[in-house]
């Protein structure tokens, strides 16, 4: 058994591993076995996975005869919901899961966050173990331990924090996602250097095209180095009292598009992501925080890997500053009823910014495109 990366993500006695490379999941028995307390555990899985991943992962636990029930969740952010999490607890229940057996998610990032809600709250708390199958969720969701469901105010606002035990990060699974998949997640990837790693962020400018077309030596290391970098922010700051917020560098911009699209798919997650980063640069740079310079590499380097830019490329590109802004006050970074936003004082150096001013947002946001209502 052999990886082409592991990460640890140190927090002491909870500390865990992930796993990285081809393969990984047609092995998963190998990895999950010694974390078990006992051979069983039951399996939620994203629906569109039931024809080509969940049989892997079955046969794997098969042959090392780990006994095992499998629950589908619904394909798409719709399933984010207190119904989708009650039917599924319930679930859970009815397969006598107890607290110290482990519940896997097999799915990208709606069933990390799901199922690791239902995990949480499950006896007051059960294990659980994420095998993330979208690149987006590889490097960022199934890493440290947030989860959630959706709320009609806003995206993410229900939840808790509950570590898994085990990530398991398969480069093959990647290969039946849509481009338009692959590219939602390289926009977290590109966050990584954009907000801690310059030499990353320059590294991904000249392998950003190899990365996008899965050649799975440079998407490993890119997957690899973004866990890295997330887990060690998470170990110094696991529960985002302080440095964790700047891993949501273009969040609260790209939260604000995806709660006005409505969570249809018009734009996804890590879409979202990298406008709010092309956007989140260009307001440093408004303000005199960051070089023009480092906010036109930003906005190139995500036009170049063909995600979003400018605002008329998101939906039908109508968006008032007014909604815009309502949408960011529900943003889980408002503290005292002040907005704050990640910032930057250039490539690399990602900063927390409460000073924010309504009106030079608004005048903003304007400038980027908004209507005036």
């Amino acid at each position: 058994m052999s990886d082409q990366h592991k990460v640890t993500v140190e927090l002491g006695e909870r500390a865990y591993e992930i796993h990285i490379g081809s393969g990984v999941l047609a092995r998963a028995a190998d990895y999950i076995a010694p974390v078990l307390s006992r051979p069983k555990l039951a399996i939620i899985a994203d629906s569109n996975l039931a024809e080509n991943h969940l049989p892997v992962l079955q046969a794997a636990l098969d042959g090392a005869a780990i006994a095992h029930d499998s629950y589908l969740v619904p394909a798409g952010e719709a399933s984010k919901n207190f119904n989708q999490l009650a039917e599924l607890s319930e679930w859970l229940l009815g397969q006598k899961i107890e607290r110290n057996d482990c519940i896997v998610a097999l799915g990208g990032g709606v069933v990390g966050d799901l199922t690791g809600f239902a995990a949480a709250i499950l006896r007051r708390g059960t294990r659980f173990i994420q095998i993330p199958t979208s690149l987006l969720a590889q490097v960022d969701s199934s890493i440290g331990g947030k989860t959630a469901i959706n709320a009609k105010s806003g995206k993410n606002l229900i939840g808790a924090f509950h570590q898994p035990d085990l990530v398991l990060a398969d480069m093959e699974v990647l290969k039946t996602l849509p481009p338009r998949e692959i590219g939602a997640g390289y926009a977290e990837i590109v966050k990584y250097g954009a907000l801690g790693d310059a030499a990353f962020f320059d590294w991904l400018e000249e392998n950003g095209a190899d990365i996008l077309a899965l050649d799975e030596p440079a998407m490993a290391q890119a997957v690899a180095k973004s866990c890295e970098a997330k887990a060690a922010i998470v170990a110094r700051d696991e529960r985002e009292t302080g440095e964790r917020a700047l891993l949501n560098l273009g969040h609260t911009f790209g939260h604000a598009f995806e709660a006005l699209t409505g969570y249809d798919n018009t734009l996804l997650h890590g879409e979202g992501v990298a406008y709010g980063m092309v956007l989140a640069f260009a307001f440093s740079a408004m303000r005199g925080d960051c070089p023009d310079a480092d906010a036109a590499r930003v906005k190139a380097h995500i036009a170049a890997s063909n995600l979003p830019d400018t605002m008329d490329k998101i939906g039908d590109g109508q968006f008032t500053a007014s909604a815009l802004i309502e949408a960011m006050t529900q943003d889980k970074k408002v503290q005292n009823g002040k907005m704050r936003f990640i910032l930057a004082h250039g490539l690399g150096d990602a900063f927390i910014a409460d000073n924010v001013n309504e009106d030079e947002l608004r005048a903003f946001l304007l400038a980027q495109g908004a209507q005036d209502a």
